[in-house]
């Protein structure tokens, strides 16, 4: 994987440019100091594999590859078209699809990024009052949220220009995308628990761990005991530590992951429906047809029939 980078500077206002980076987990955006705005191209077999956070908000537009998205409570697909707005310090990983990582297939994997950094633009700045609506904005708007329709298609369109802007321009786009996000009704929240508190850097690495083993042997039978020992814990304070932050139990968070891993076969293979379900890891038919419809809200049939 390889990046891209554009640093990019708020000059229609007074001299500002203060800096302020908080530990996050795993994973460090490279950026100088007083920068409010990053463009950034992910490019190569697989997205970073890792969970992290960082104190920047986000937003993703996916052009090239397929995977699972995790961020805080939230777990579902991501797929080109795709764009994803995340609040600061909200733990997410994107999860590319096993065939990314295999070598001896041409799978892409390719995402345009914008990072804001309100920080930057230092307190006084953030207090006059053309920013007030933005200040609500941010203060209300917390988690992942998926962006759809036309706002969608309007930072679609400045993000693909966003490269070969320059200079001042650069910041005005940038806070025409705000604009845009902060008068839209096309925003879907995904999560359903915000956390009140960051990981600290012990546990996102913990939680990151966690995370990867379970995504990368979800089609296998894992044990309580065998993910305690990933992270460390005995099987009862692994429990309460995996709940605490995925609001999610094992079990329950295992299953969603191999119900999303069955929904891209019901679409893409020719497998029966209990080819599908023995191959994403589920040993019995009758549970996986129940955990099915708890979770997508109609039958495998049913799924499918619709992709068809």
């Amino acid at each position: 994987m390889f990046f891209i980078l554009f640093p990019s500077y708020w000059g229609l206002y007074i001299a500002f440019f203060y800096y302020l980076m908080k530990k996050i987990i795993s994973f460090q955006i490279p950026k100088p100091n007083k920068e409010f705005v990053r463009f950034q191209v992910d490019a190569g077999k697989h997205f970073y594999e890792k969970l992290h956070q960082h104190p920047q908000w986000q937003l993703t537009f996916i052009l090239e590859g397929k995977g699972q998205l995790m961020v805080g409570d939230y777990l579902g697909r991501f797929e080109p078209g795709d764009m994803f707005l995340f609040s600061a310090n909200m733990p997410h990983v994107f999860r590319s699809d096993a065939e990314y990582f295999d070598p001896q297939t041409n799978k892409y994997s390719l995402g345009n990024t914008l990072f804001f950094d309100f920080e930057a633009l230092g307190k006084s700045l953030m207090e006059v009052e053309e920013f007030t609506g933005l200040n609500q904005w941010l203060q209300q708007t917390k988690g992942c949220f998926a962006i759809k329709g036309s706002a969608k298609n309007n930072i679609k369109n400045n993000l693909m220009n966003y490269p070969g802007l320059k200079g001042l321009k650069k910041i005005l786009v940038a806070l025409e995308i705000l604009n845009v996000l902060q008068e839209s009704q096309e925003l879907t929240a995904l999560n359903r628990l915000i956390p009140h508190k960051d990981f600290t850097e012990s546990e996102g690495k913990r939680m990151g761990q966690v995370m990867s083993f379970i995504l990368s042997q979800s089609q296998n039978q894992i044990s309580l005991s065998e993910v305690a020992d990933v992270a460390n814990l005995s099987k009862e304070a692994f429990c309460r530590f995996f709940k605490e932050r995925t609001g999610k139990t094992f079990t329950e968070f295992l299953t969603q992951v191999r119900i999303h891993q069955t929904c891209q076969l019901l679409q893409e293979s020719e497998w029966s429906i209990s080819q599908i379900a023995y191959q994403s890891g589920f040993q019995n038919l009758s549970y996986f047809n129940r955990a099915f419809k708890k979770i997508q809200g109609e039958t495998p049939k049913e799924y499918r029939s619709k992709m068809i």
